[in-house]
């Protein structure tokens, strides 16, 4: 089966609804190829080598969390972008991004999907935009330190993670925001969190977390978003009887 761009376009619209965000980039259909979408390909960033290997899977569409463009770029299409856009326009595929809208989505964005993958049941909402999620274990129970919390994230998500802050103690309150969301940090302690979980910590974060006793855990930003665009993507392609692949292309980050 197949659809067209343009109803593809209109149903992640409908089920991300990006109007609702201020962003940091555009969402949407950042690159126009072919009218006729037979097979989606899913992806964390719209790196050459994820173009690469959905122009072997033969896609027709690229749906992605971080795109190609961001406010703030000089709008010169030269090295890097130039090869990506080189291979998308050569090869008739259309790409479409979501920043903000794949993150908040309550069930199918990245948080959402996190939270699922490390058995964590959200409660409530925090911080800018309501990005931040606020929540506990899923099975009501706590972690008996921030440690057990750590090491339980680096086993799900398969990597090593960076820790700050107290390390005993019970940790029952988990707040959580994907990505580059060490920003958030305050926030999260503000609502009540124990520990606070994102992709990627700076330096001032590591101090918040001593003076205030609340742990902050760095997972990876390439691992907390991993699960939002193969989740959207397999919901979409099976609303239009597509067929959908997602490839995650490895990054340390």
């Amino acid at each position: 089966m197949s659809t067209t761009r343009q109803d593809l376009l209109q149903a992640f619209d409908a089920l991300l609804q990006p109007e609702r965000f201020r962003d940091h980039g555009p969402n949407g259909l950042q690159v126009e190829g072919r009218e006729e979408i037979y097979k989606i390909v899913s992806g964390v960033t719209a790196s050459r080598a994820l173009i690469e290997a959905a122009i072997t899977a033969q896609a027709d569409a690229i749906f992605v969390h971080h795109g190609l463009f961001w406010r703030g770029q000089d709008g010169c299409v030269t090295g890097w972008m130039k090869q990506r856009l080189a291979l998308l326009l050569a090869h008739d595929i259309n790409l479409f991004a979501y920043h903000l809208p794949l993150d908040a989505h309550p069930e199918l964005g990245n948080n959402a999907q996190l939270a699922l993958k490390l058995g964590l049941k959200a409660a409530a909402r925090f911080g800018e935009q309501d990005l931040g999620f606020l929540g506990e274990r899923a099975d009501g129970g706590s972690f008996a330190n921030a440690t057990a919390l750590g090491d339980h994230l680096g086993n799900i998500l398969n990597r090593p993670v960076v820790q700050a802050g107290p390390v005993q103690g019970p940790i029952k309150n988990i707040a959580w925001c994907s990505g580059g969301a060490q920003g958030y940090f305050e926030a999260a302690i503000a609502a009540g969190a124990d520990a606070f979980i994102t992709g990627e910590i700076s330096e001032p974060q590591a101090h918040y977390a001593r003076e205030m006793g609340v742990a902050f855990i760095a997972c990876g930003h390439h691992a907390s978003e991993r699960y939002g665009a193969p989740a959207v993507g397999h919901r979409v392609a099976a609303q239009f009887g597509l067929a959908h692949q997602f490839i995650d292309i490895d990054n340390p980050a």
